[in-house]
């Protein structure tokens, strides 16, 4: 493994870095509540051909899976919701969203939930709007998150998703030290995860990105826990299982020029931006 992770290494060090919430913390930049917070407008980007932020937000009970340290559910929460509850597996997240929420004036329409969104704590035909942006891809039982959304989603609700497929250049991840596209195509999880264990080690935030990113199954070998390898393809066929009306459904390309292989069967999968959909109760 040694010489694949010295490859992986070298090739990498040929690539910049695309810009990342993590580095820009320790830079001293923002933190990463901050930077969440100012993409606010950027996670809805996907849905206004479709629908106004009045239609999402206004009035309305608003779910936020995968909210992170809370920034973006901060901004829904400045667009006129009644209220807005962001759920997150992370705990330490929790103080930053909420001293965010103070910054803003936003504690009355925001909350922060911990928990899974497998398993929501909230009623039957509780929300308006759930969205659930950059979260797919992380879920560990994806057809049971969308089932508990259409469940916890009134009649008439909206469920909004996207997602980049795993095929996508950078849909390992790893881009806060590994800026190489497509690296996860070309090396094999084991050399991954030391190249990415080695370049984070000296980081002042080091050891909290590796227990983000890797765990240990019950035979003592590491894995990349944070990411369920979601598919264009497997996404659908989840889909296929649940109740939803889709509304709308959109496999953007990642440049116009590109637009052609987006759109052919198997190379769509590392050709495809985002996948995004707008689904009905």
């Amino acid at each position: 493994m040694g010489i694949s992770v010295s490859l992986c290494k070298a090739l990498n060090s040929i690539f910049p870095l695309p810009v990342h919430p993590f580095n820009l913390q320790n830079q001293g930049v923002k933190t990463y509540a901050q930077w969440q917070y100012e993409k606010g407008e950027d996670t809805l980007k996907f849905y206004l051909d479709k629908v106004t932020k009045e239609d999402m937000f206004n009035n309305k009970k608003v779910l936020d899976i995968g909210c992170g340290a809370g920034g973006k559910t901060l901004f829904y929460a400045s667009q006129g919701v009644e209220k807005v509850w962001g759920i997150e597996v992370v705990k330490h997240y929790e103080d930053e969203a909420n001293a965010l929420a103070k910054e803003k004036g936003l504690e009355d329409k925001f909350e922060f939930v911990l928990g899974d969104a497998a398993n929501l704590p909230f009623d039957d035909d509780f929300f308006d709007t759930i969205i659930m942006n950059d979260a797919m891809e992380h879920v560990d039982e994806p057809l049971a998150v969308l089932k508990e959304c259409h469940r916890v989603l009134r009649p008439g609700g909206r469920l909004y998703v996207n997602f980049p497929p795993y095929y996508h250049p950078f849909g390992a991840h790893l881009s806060d030290v590994i800026g190489f596209p497509w690296v996860h195509l070309f090396f094999s999880d084991e050399t991954l995860i030391q190249v990415y264990k080695d370049l984070v080690k000296d980081l002042p935030d080091g050891e909290s990105r590796i227990n983000f990113r890797i765990s240990e199954d019950d035979k003592g070998r590491e894995y990349f826990s944070y990411i369920n390898e979601m598919t264009i393809k497997r996404f659908n066929r989840i889909l296929e299982k649940t109740d939803y009306n889709i509304m709308y459904y959109n496999e953007v390309p990642l440049r116009n020029f590109l637009k052609p292989l987006s759109r052919m069967p198997v190379l769509k999968e590392g050709f495809v931006r985002m996948v995004v959909g707008i689904l009905e109760k």
